[in-house]
């Protein structure tokens, strides 16, 4: 895809072959961090500097500079160009831990706390955390950070919900969040296991014993009346989804209550308590789709296109597959590699877009700032990229070369090529030179009242069912259902 050409291309910050890490911390962990990053290129981050509030620490055997104290975070990774923050003191204070979290995220770099990434070097793998790995090579194309200062306007000093929040995408949104100053950041989950490691994560600690996390079922309509009354949100990002696309083909009827229902619930709440902005996370797989997932979600696109005009600003995002989530990719290769299994591929010629979780929860900031009337903006991800290629790279980047392939066969709702845009559906040109808009939908007769129909079969659990009433509400929808059985097949000794 050519990218549209506007006078906001300064928006647009390509990433390094390398990322510019500072590291907190001049101590022994520190500077022994500093010397393995600077030893291995292949986790993208190369150290240029200290923080660290003992002046008197000696570095003259890192070969690094000490820029400042913790206090001066935000000034010296503007001035020094630092694209990742390394906290390297262990037992770090919350309190500490929070302010130079803060400070990084506002200052445009991310941030990564020690332990897990000693763990990932002394595994010589990236295991949940993809982030250090020279993306470029998987994805095709340099990363691009798409948050603008206004899209971090909009978030600043206001309260902030996030659904899904204990899941990939939810909670790197809720780290971005986080670090443009909000003055409530209300975390929603139904799995309070994942609710327990965001808090962790982004405080220093996990009490659980804060009002802004909080657990809830988005099926769960006067639950969710309780919680956006009492909250008063002003800004919905909705990423609470159910979204293995072969679990869904098995199971219909809760991708209806989950990702139709649901998502009307938490749309029904945000218009009914007046939310300033609403963003909907979707996914390419909603383009002419022949999945149950990719179905559910175009339906959760059409319920936000439904409610353009009102005071609520609302808006979908769709992007492809992303790297780094749990259960993509790249966490099943690597748990496959370290046990030394053929890597599983469907088919050798099946592509993907493919992005990065930062990318991903960007482009969703940025389309808060533009969402106006029920828009679905899309992200310029470059071309589609061979699943085969991208498992070679990776192999490459782990040093696990000559890695065995098996193709286990295409699957029930799988497209062989994924795309963008329906095939009628016109991309058009945004105020960002990287996001694309789609053009709305014509109406569909009797919309509501046949969304009833699917909600009532949906009740009862009749799957067949269900899908019927998908391809009437869908015209575009086509249930793919593979003809060639699954077939196992070593990998091509050209690889």
């Amino acid at each position: 895809m050519t990218a549209v050409t506007t006078n906001n291309e300064a928006l647009v910050r390509p990433m390094p072959s390398r990322m510019r890490a500072l590291v907190v911390g001049a101590g022994v962990a520190g500077q022994a961090l500093a010397r393995d990053l600077a030893a291995a290129p292949g986790f993208g981050l190369e150290p240029i500097g200290f923080l660290d509030d003992d002046w008197d620490m000696d570095v003259e055997d890192a070969q690094l500079p000490l820029f400042g104290s913790l206090d001066d975070a935000e000034a010296v990774i503007l001035r020094e160009r630092a694209d990742a923050v390394v906290i390297a003191i262990p037992g770090l204070d919350p309190e500490r831990f929070n302010k130079v979290a803060q400070s990084a995220t506002a200052a445009g770099a991310s941030i990564r706390y020690l332990p897990s990434f000693v763990g990932a070097l002394e595994r010589n793998v990236v295991g949940s955390d993809m982030r250090w790995l020279d993306v470029g090579k998987l994805i095709g194309r340099k990363e691009v950070h798409v948050v603008s200062p206004e899209a971090a306007a909009i978030i600043r000093d206001r309260v902030v919900l996030v659904t899904g929040a204990g899941g990939s995408i939810g909670s790197e949104l809720c780290r971005q969040v986080f670090g443009f100053g909000p003055r409530r950041l209300l975390m929603l989950d139904h799995d309070e296991s994942n609710l327990h490691r965001l808090q962790l994560e982004l405080w220093g600690e996990g009490l659980l014993d804060d009002d802004d996390v909080v657990v809830a079922d988005i099926r769960d309509r006067e639950r969710l009346d309780q919680v956006f009354g009492d909250a008063r949100p002003d800004v919905v990002f909705h990423a609470a989804a159910h979204k293995h696309l072969p679990l869904l083909e098995r199971h219909p009827c809760e991708a209806v209550k989950s990702n139709v229902a649901g998502t009307q619930n938490v749309l029904w709440a945000a218009i009914e308590h007046g939310v300033e902005r609403f963003i909907l996370i979707s996914t390419d797989k909603a383009a002419d789709p022949t999945s149950v997932l990719g179905a559910t979600k175009h339906m959760a696109e059409l319920l936000v296109q439904h409610e353009e005009g009102g005071s609520t600003r609302v808006a979908s995002v769709r992007f492809g597959n992303v790297l780094g989530s749990r259960g993509s990719l790249l966490t099943v290769l690597t748990e496959q590699i370290n046990r030394g299994l053929p890597v599983t591929v469907t088919h050798p010629d099946m592509t993907r877009f493919f992005m990065t979780i930062e990318e991903a929860a960007g482009l969703v900031v940025e389309a808060a700032r533009m969402a106006e009337d029920g828009e679905v903006f899309v992200l310029d991800m470059g071309e589609p990229v061979r699943i085969v290629d991208v498992v070679q790279s990776f192999a490459e980047l782990l040093h696990r070369p000559g890695v065995q392939i098996r193709f286990t066969g295409m699957r029930r709702g799988e497209k062989l090529v994924e795309q963008l845009f329906s095939a009628d559906e016109t991309p058009l040109p945004t105020t960002h030179p990287r996001i694309f808009q789609v053009q709305k939908s014509p109406p569909i007769p009797r919309f509501h009242q046949r969304l009833q129909t699917l909600y009532h079969l949906a009740e009862r659990n009749e799957p067949e069912q269900v899908r019927s009433c998908l391809r009437e509400l869908l015209p575009g929808y086509h249930p793919l259902v593979p003809v060639i059985p699954a077939q196992a097949a070593p990998y091509p000794d050209d690889y």
